[in-house]
């Protein structure tokens, strides 16, 4: 599912709200999201799951073509734990 699949089915299920609102709402969410990742706190939505931010440490790389060793900074990636529930309905359980 992709964005505009999930604004449209949200607006679906809710024809008291027009699809601009939804897509106002949807982009707030996101927003609010990655706002908060890049503060380094962590997003926890119960039953679907927790986004984070992992600190990968700066290490001594190696280019595939040459063999030559190649400094990588450190550097910051997101990380998303799947909940409990979510993980129960993928596996059949719930």
């Amino acid at each position: 599912m992709i964005r505009s699949e999930l604004i449209q089915k949200i607006a679906e299920e809710n024809p008291h709200l027009i699809q601009r609102d939804v897509d106002r709402i949807v982009s707030t969410i996101f927003d609010e999201i990655i706002d908060a990742m890049s503060r380094g706190e962590r997003v926890e939505l119960r039953g679907f799951g927790a986004f984070s931010v992992k600190r990968r440490d700066a290490r001594v790389g190696r280019n595939p073509r040459t063999g030559e060793s190649v400094p990588v900074d450190e550097k910051h990636v997101p990380f998303f734990k799947t909940g409990k529930l979510l993980r129960d309905r993928l596996n059949g359980e719930a």
